[in-house]
């Protein structure tokens, strides 16, 4: 079984930047593609990024040019770099696998908590 262990969560004023991180255990990472949900409080989950096996990328519009999602295949970790963080930004932030190359997202972390104080 997959297991997805996060980390790098937390506090950080508005204008701040931090950056999430997700190990991939006892997974195929090298051929799987990755993202990163994230879901506050009486919202509905949403998606912030994704990036294939091969490395190609794709981001929401309210995260464009503020947050980068990579990956490290040697380490079997995804990042989330978030830049420019705002109020909004408030969440628990997921790390997802997918079944393939290019999505069908099936596993997923813990969650990490990221706060934006104002």
């Amino acid at each position: 079984q997959v297991q997805l262990v996060e980390s790098g969560g937390g506090l950080v004023q508005t204008g701040g930047s931090l950056r999430v991180s997700c190990v991939a255990s006892r997974s195929a990472f090298t051929i799987k593609a990755m993202g990163w949900f994230r879901q506050a409080p009486g919202k509905q989950r949403e998606l912030v990024a994704t990036i294939t096996s091969v490395g190609s990328t794709k981001y929401a519009d309210f995260v464009k040019g503020r947050f980068t999602i990579s990956r490290d295949n040697a380490k079997s970790t995804v990042y989330l770099q978030m830049n420019s963080l705002k109020p909004e930004d408030t969440a628990v932030y997921y790390c997802t696998m997918g079944q393939n190359a290019f999505g069908s997202f099936s596993s997923w972390g813990q969650g990490t908590q990221v706060t934006v104080s104002s």
